[in-house]
């Protein structure tokens, strides 16, 4: 394909490191994995790392840990504030866990929640909010941890689609109680499946290792803030103190982790190189409404939205894109409450959710790839330029 949407970015040192794995005869969660949480955590600047078997993943344990906390847990009917676009998995364990959502809509330009609203979505109620970066661009994150100081609120930050993006100098996913990444194959990293929760606060780091792992206490100390040790090692050896699942990492995908953190600085300059000449061919175009930056976007692709005022052909656009080998998708999840699963949840919508109705009526993204993309942005913009009056 001639532009494709996702790529791979390994090359012969993942695979050595793969090889060194299955030399070592471990392949369950082992010292490389451990080895990767601490890397991991260290670079967001955080104290903790957790890693799992995907972002999705993540984003469950950590919402699980919040309900399982000794003080003030979260608890079914409690509302979480959370923007109308994101991937599913931003949401579903909300609602598994018997939450209620509170929609929020999100600023056109930047696809990240309009904090404008979240006065408007405050209530008595309201124990969380959710903070997401879409597709590599920070969300006001700033404002948001202050707004979750303010009120006595958890802020719980979503970043599996943004590692490397930087507000105010500081890397995002380092603003929530926990944050949550992902390495899925078309991510900014990849290590097949995997993700991970950062966090600074030493019981949700027991809790995550905890609900990772069936709820056992093997990976935790005799003197965790989550149980308390009875003394019979035959007992404590197999012992359960949470609802938990298996969603542990495999020792390959801690190898490859490593190896590919080593490589995010350079990848995500390739990935801004790409997005300064996107952004020269696009900009200040009224046809296209293209994001704006609020801080350091990480780039995770293009999302290009087609200005509704001028009542484009969305498949006109999409056959030439077809025409021309280009791939292309819906941004991110879309606006989730025009889902069939919505059926399935305890939520509101806060006035409307119109700029995500246009997100997802007239947007989609092509690819951005750690390497030169010139010839490919060329071409897009091109063709978009003589389709779209």
């Amino acid at each position: 394909m001639f532009y494709e949407l996702a790529v791979s970015n390994w090359d012969q040192e993942e695979i050595a490191a793969i090889q060194a794995v299955i030399e070592s005869d471990r392949y369950t969660m082992g010292p490389k994995v451990a080895e990767f949480e601490a890397a991991f955590a260290k670079y967001l600047g955080r104290r903790y790392g957790v890693m799992v078997n995907s972002g999705s993943s993540a984003n469950l344990i950590a919402i699980a840990s919040y309900c399982f906390r000794k003080e003030n847990p979260l608890r079914p009917g409690d509302e979480v504030i959370v923007p109308a676009v994101s991937w599913s998995t931003t949401y579903h364990p909300l609602q598994q866990y018997g939450l209620r959502l509170k929609f929020v809509d999100v600023e056109l330009d930047t696809l990240n929640m309009d904090c404008s609203m979240l006065e408007a979505a405050l209530t008595d109620r309201t124990r969380m909010i959710v903070g997401v970066s879409i597709l590599g661009n920070p969300a006001a994150l700033d404002v948001m941890r202050d707004f979750a100081d303010r009120h006595g609120l958890y802020f719980f930050e979503d970043n599996c689609e943004s590692l490397d993006a930087e507000l105010n100098g500081r890397k995002a996913g380092s603003f929530g109680d926990m944050a949550t990444h992902s390495f899925f194959f078309s991510h900014h990293i990849s290590t097949m499946e995997g993700g991970m929760v950062v966090t600074d606060d030493e019981e949700y780091d027991h809790l995550l290792r905890s609900i990772r792992a069936h709820g056992w206490t093997r990976d935790l100390p005799a003197d965790s803030p989550i149980f308390e040790g009875r003394g019979d090692d035959f007992f404590e050896a197999y012992r359960f103190v949470l609802p938990g699942y298996n969603v542990r990492s495999i020792e390959m995908s801690g190898a490859i982790g490593l190896v590919q953190l080593k490589k995010l600085p350079e990848m995500t300059k390739a990935r801004r190189r790409n997005l300064a000449y996107f952004q020269s061919l696009f900009a200040d175009d009224p046809r296209f409404i293209i994001q704006r930056e609020n801080g350091a976007n990480s780039s995770f692709c293009f999302p290009i939205i087609l200005n509704p005022d001028r009542k484009p052909d969305r498949e006109k656009v999409f056959s030439a894109l077809r025409d021309g080998d280009i791939g292309y998708r819906i941004i991110t999840g879309g606006c989730f409450p025009r889902h069939d699963v919505i059926r399935y949840y305890d939520y509101d919508i806060v006035g409307d959710v119109k700029n995500a109705e246009i997100a997802h009526d007239y947007g989609f993204f092509v690819g951005n790839h750690p390497f030169d993309l010139t010839p490919q942005l060329k071409r897009v913009h091109e063709i978009l330029d003589e389709i779209v009056a």
